[in-house]
């Protein structure tokens, strides 16, 4: 994830840390916490870029370029 998301052109800038919280060999399911540092209030900023799809995306993307 630190590798997805520091050489993000949209959010590498922004991006701090990635640190698994929970992780189950059981069901193959990984919690994990993103870290981001923020510019002071841009209008739609948060909206647009800090949007969980967006951010969500970013790595959906990443896994689709590997295949």
């Amino acid at each position: 994830l630190t590798d997805v998301y520091s050489s993000s052109p949209a959010l590498g800038r922004y991006f701090r840390s990635a640190q698994v919280v929970y992780f189950s060999n059981e069901s193959s399911t990984v919690f994990y916490q993103l870290e981001f540092s923020v510019p002071p209030s841009t209008e739609g900023f948060m909206e647009n870029t800090m949007n969980p799809d967006f951010i969500r995306n970013v790595l959906r993307q990443s896994i689709y370029d590997e295949d």
